[in-house]
């Protein structure tokens, strides 16, 4: 019988998706951003890529920091949910990682003429894209579920030096990236205020995916456990 969902996570799923189409919907409504670099008036309404291409980005940071905090707690408490809870986030980062190249590159084949420039924040979090893929395999490629988990989770913890780097500082190291930034855009407060909006619903809805990712995969170990007893 399955379990009965509370009134509460009930509710608080509701409120998300409310939030997400209040978002859709604010940011065709808002006012159009000034400053982008390539901006021009064949295409002025590329520059509401803004409010989801930005968001997702940063949820993905939110998400391979969520998944260090994880394997830290793994590695101090040795708790199987704490490994699974960080791989969880690894792979939803993931997605949301793939999400941010692909919407930044659909906008850049617009405004710059190629899906691809070799614009040091595409490098950056392409970079990203492939050391946390490398965590994947890493997970895959190891049958022992401790040792897994442990060499996983030292892996993960890295990424509270490897995903600040790749986001924040090595985009900054140059002076040739084609992104706009606070000196040369103009972001009307409306605008600020959408983009809020929108991080904060796609940071929710990561914590929502990754917790149906993490039962999911707690699922798989019982039931592994069942069929290989001695196993958790």
């Amino acid at each position: 019988m399955p379990a009965r969902r509370s009134p509460l996570a009930l509710a608080s799923r509701w409120l998300l998706w409310l939030w997400m189409a209040g978002v859709i919907v604010a940011a065709f409504r808002a006012p159009l951003a000034a400053g982008f670099a390539g901006l021009d008036a064949a295409s002025p309404q590329t520059s509401r890529i803004v409010f989801f291409h930005v968001p997702i980005a940063i949820t993905s940071f939110v998400a391979f920091m969520v998944a260090a905090v994880w394997s830290g707690i793994y590695l101090w408490r040795r708790r199987p949910n704490a490994d699974r809870a960080a791989a969880a986030a690894v792979e939803i980062g993931l997605v949301f990682c793939v999400l941010a190249i692909v919407t930044g590159a659909l906008w850049a084949e617009v405004q710059w003429g190629a899906f691809w420039n070799w614009d040091p924040r595409q490098v950056s979090i392409a970079i990203a894209i492939l050391f946390y893929g490398a965590y994947l395999n890493l997970r895959g490629a190891l049958d022992d579920e401790e040792t897994r988990a442990r060499l996983s989770a030292a892996y993960a913890v890295l990424g509270f030096v490897v995903a600040p780097f790749l986001f924040f500082i090595m985009p900054r190291l140059f002076d040739m990236s084609l992104h706009p930034t606070p000196g040369t855009s103009r972001m009307e407060p409306a605008i600020g205020m959408v983009v809020l909006a929108s991080t904060a619903g796609f940071v929710a809805l990561f914590f929502w995916m990754q917790g149906l990712r993490r039962r999911i995969l707690t699922l798989a170990a019982q039931r592994r456990a069942i069929e290989i007893p001695g196993e958790i």
